[in-house]
């Protein structure tokens, strides 16, 4: 992805997210000047990749196969086996018309998909097998506290306010119908290193062209900016 068109991205998702009434901390602000002036204070923001994510799956068709995220908090692999701290992870999506986030499930990961605002959310559900593939196995979730079985490639469709817990080993794909959706997500701890199995082989991050310097560092760009950012999950 060119430098140009995240900058783009990021600037169109400040403006939907203020549109739909939801706040982000400070830190989201924060001009790649100002990551190269903070100390230690901030180094849980880096080594948590919490802030501006944007992916298109190293596939170059970010329209159709890609999403934008911030994560606003993340505890770590370490608290969460101690049950201690921050065991739990938040962040919203920007989710558009004709864009698909790619089918895939969580080894480790419990999470609350919620439509935040906007339109429709469309999400599509499998079970895997044993070998981490799509089963022909109803899914059973829970939305909003009522449970549902759905068909192997069934359907789930959330209006805003409403949500749906997925639970490990539960393939899902999702994309905004009509119109865009401020998309959160509650979750147990977040590990993009380990945590993700997508159904087709993709990259988890872009690779960035860099024809502009950046408007908002995303959490890949963290190591070149901060002077503290070793150790970070997404370096």
């Amino acid at each position: 992805m060119k430098r140009s068109e995240i900058n783009r991205i990021i600037r169109d998702a400040e403006t939907f997210v203020r549109a739909q009434g939801f706040f982000l901390p400070p830190f989201a602000d924060w001009t790649p000047q100002e990551w190269q002036s903070r100390g230690p204070e901030a180094a849980e923001i880096v080594h948590n990749s919490l802030g501006w994510d944007v992916t298109d799956f190293g596939l170059g068709e970010y329209e159709k196969k890609g999403v934008l995220l911030f994560t606003i908090r993340n505890g770590t692999l370490e608290e969460l086996s101690k049950g201690v701290g921050k065991v739990y992870c938040e962040k919203i999506l920007v989710c558009n018309p004709g864009q698909m986030v790619l089918h895939h499930f969580h080894w480790r990961k419990t999470e609350d998909i919620i439509n935040r605002g906007g339109g429709k959310l469309e999400i599509v559900l499998h079970q895997a097998d044993a070998n981490g593939r799509l089963s022909n196995e109803d899914v059973r979730v829970n939305c909003d506290g009522l449970w549902h079985t759905v068909p192997a490639g069934g359907r789930i469709v959330l209006s805003p306010g409403e949500s749906i817990t997925l639970r490990p080993f539960q393939y899902h794909q999702f994309s905004a119908l009509e119109a865009p959706v401020l998309v959160g997500e509650v979750s147990t701890v977040n590990d993009d290193a380990s945590d993700n199995h997508f159904l087709e082989p993709v990259g988890r991050f872009p690779q960035v062209e860099e024809d502009e310097e950046p408007y908002r560092l995303l959490v890949i760009d963290y190591p070149r900016y901060y002077p503290y950012a070793r150790g970070s999950r997404a370096g």
